[in-house]
């Protein structure tokens, strides 16, 4: 249920009567669902801010940064705020139906319209947030320095400092940052998604796609759609029309793990080390 404190900020935020609460599950670390208002219905999710620093904070300024290209479908916010030790976020409702016949090519065609919005450097003028891990985004004039120093490191060194990890498992990676400027092609920053994965992505009442849950950064679009890829994927449609609107450089099969080396350590971070798994094995190929 709602805590209290935030059903009394959002009432008088939104100057509405409180009707009712549906929970929606899905999320990992958030609580969350429709919220029934005398003012209609909206999404609401809150969770605790001492725990997550600024996290709604974050998403609403990513959100209003992919909203401003104008390339692809999102959840206008309402409002963010905070009631006693909760942060909450308030975001247009979406009427999920089916997928339509385009669905899927439509959000191939939108993503490629998105990353063609560039920038002079990779990374970003704030850290934010990847699921409840922080997402370091200092800028880097090139991709393999940030994947390097922005991505891998950092979370190498946090399950360093957790035991969970040993220094021969870090020497492991040394070989291959020596080797990130021959495995990735260059190309200029374009503004990412940061967490596109199916369960980011929904469909509204006409059958249209919309995502969810940015983790925006200005980096290498092979990232995004490499991450696309990794936990089941998306329909052929999508990755045809992606490549339609903006064709990838020759070879991208071949080098699509080494990215999926940062979600899968962050998968590892919060959910345990059976992800360190693959890590090792992909470690061990391009080493």
């Amino acid at each position: 249920m709602i805590p209290g404190s935030v059903q009394s900020a959002v009432s008088k935020h939104l100057n509405c009567k409180i009707n009712g609460f549906s929970a929606i599950s899905g999320g990992c670390i958030n609580e969350g669902g429709k919220l029934s208002t005398s003012q209609g219905d909206f999404f609401i999710k809150w969770n605790n801010k001492e725990q997550f620093p600024h996290l709604f904070e974050k998403e609403k300024a990513g959100i209003k940064t992919l909203s401003e290209t104008k390339t692809i479908y999102l959840p206008e916010v309402v409002c963010a705020g905070e009631a006693e030790e909760w942060q909450y976020l308030i975001l247009e409702f979406i009427v999920s139906t089916g997928h339509s016949k385009f669905f899927w090519k439509d959000l191939g065609r939108q993503l490629a319209e998105l990353h063609h919005h560039k920038n002079s450097h990779f990374g970003l003028s704030y850290n934010n947030y990847i699921g409840s891990v922080v997402q370091n985004n200092m800028y880097h004039l090139t991709w393999p320095q940030f994947f390097e120093n922005q991505r891998l490191r950092p979370l190498l060194k946090e399950l360093e400092l957790a035991n969970r990890v040993d220094a021969k498992f870090i020497e492991s990676f040394e070989q291959l940052y020596a080797r990130l400027g021959e495995i990735f092609p260059e190309e200029q920053p374009c503004l990412l998604h940061g967490d596109l994965w199916s369960g980011n992505v929904i469909s509204d009442k006409r059958g249209m796609a919309y995502v969810i849950d940015p983790a925006i950064y200005y980096g290498h679009r092979e990232a995004e759609l490499a991450f696309t890829r990794l936990f089941g994927g998306f329909e052929i449609d999508f990755y045809e029309s992606c490549e339609h609107h903006f064709p990838l450089e020759g070879g991208f099969d071949e080098r699509m793990e080494v990215y999926h080396l940062y979600p899968l350590l962050v998968h590892a971070i919060l959910f345990g080390d059976s992800y360190l798994q693959p890590v090792k094995r992909i470690i061990n190929h391009f080493s």
